[in-house]
């Protein structure tokens, strides 16, 4: 009898996983190539870094680092709560809000449920269905955004969880809010709509609306938010959901304790309140999503309009080779072919100079 391999020690959803592909790191590329001038518009990071603010509460708490952090995160709950009008019982910290995701589907989901989600969206969203065993109902894409009406027509009596990005990660498509209130309103008490708003704070700029109201009328709804974005904490992973309390107790019983560590918890909570650094953020944001698409109707290039800090640009060819290249002249993109949107690489929206530089290297290449 042959011997079991350590593959087939593992449960049978994770056997099949194929890990996250994340960004390439720029040290990556410097080994790589041995290039020096290098910059990076690959993982959606905010190119002005983090708040001034936040770096300053970040050494001041370097002293205590042989301590615990405290594993409630009493601090920034509470300046999220009072910035969002809700009480501290309905937020749950994550390691990023991509822990938050695994949480709720380790506390909701078993093999023999299932998870409605949209062709083109998180990635992350089969693999933490895939990992506890559950089965992903991928429902095709309307305009490379959610399709509603079809998503709700996709739930059936063993559907516990929808996840929704909005704004969706990769094409930046934008949900307007009457629809998608409706499609909440619609679902059965015992399916969990997780509402990933990882790009919220861009959404402003686009004119969206704000969903937290929706928390006093559909307990079974979620949304996750996170500091690695607009508020440039990518490196310390913070994360959050907004629930009803009993939604959020269910969380912290499967959370980690101590999920976040004592920088990133006094990071975050300063962050929160510098609203100049954030309003600096968005702008740069708006003035380069301009400069990146203005600089595609040159190149006769297409795009999906986008209202995070990114774009998803139509290359007309394959999309790799072009990645390849690019990487050959120091920038760094995201292909996202894994996304079933193989002629398209995605541009996260940089400072002007980087931009720029972004923008004669494509030219260059396509040519």
């Amino acid at each position: 009898m042959n011997k079991p391999t350590i593959y087939q020690l593992a449960v049978a959803g994770v056997q099949k996983l194929i890990p996250y592909k994340a960004g390439k790191p720029i040290e990556e590329l410097e080994r790589e190539l041995g290039l020096t001038q290098i910059i990076k518009l690959a993982s959606n990071e905010n190119p002005l870094g983090p708040s001034p603010k936040a770096v300053t509460a970040m050494q001041a708490a370097l002293a205590d680092l042989a301590l615990y952090p405290d594993g409630s995160g009493f601090h920034l709950k509470q300046a999220l709560a009072a910035k969002y009008g809700l009480d501290a019982s309905q937020i749950t910290l994550g390691n990023g809000s991509n822990e938050i995701l695994e949480l709720v589907a380790r506390a909701f989901l078993t093999p023999e449920l299932a998870v409605v989600f949209s062709q083109h969206a998180f990635a992350v969203y089969p693999l933490v269905t895939q990992a506890v065993g559950a089965t992903a109902i991928v429902v095709p894409a309307r305009d490379y955004g959610h399709d509603l009406a079809a998503m709700a027509a996709a739930v059936t009596a063993q559907t516990r969880l929808v996840f929704i990005a909005n704004p969706n990660n990769p094409t930046g498509t934008l949900l307007a809010q009457a629809e998608l209130e409706a499609f909440i309103a619609a679902l059965p008490e015992t399916v969990i709509c997780v509402l990933d708003e990882a790009y919220f704070e861009f959404v402003q700029q686009a004119g969206g609306g704000d969903s937290i109201a929706w928390l006093q009328k559909y307990p079974n709804l979620l949304i996750t938010r996170t500091f690695s974005k607009a508020y440039g904490l990518a490196g310390l992973r913070v994360g959050y959901s907004l629930s009803s309390p009993e939604l959020a107790d269910i969380l912290n019983r499967v959370r980690q304790p101590f999920n976040n560590n004592s920088l990133a918890l006094a990071a975050a909570e300063a962050a929160l309140a510098d609203s100049e650094h954030l309003h600096n953020t968005i702008t740069n944001n708006s003035e380069g999503m301009q400069q990146l698409t203005e600089g595609f109707k040159v190149l006769g290039l297409a795009w999906i309009p986008s209202a995070g800090n990114f774009v998803s640009v139509d290359i007309g060819r394959e999309g790799l080779p072009v990645y390849d290249a690019l990487l050959h002249k120091g920038v760094i993109v995201r292909p996202v072919a894994n996304y079933e949107m193989p002629n398209f690489l995605r541009i996260s929206i940089g400072t002007a100079a980087e931009n720029a530089v972004f923008l004669q290297a494509l030219a260059d290449v396509l040519r």
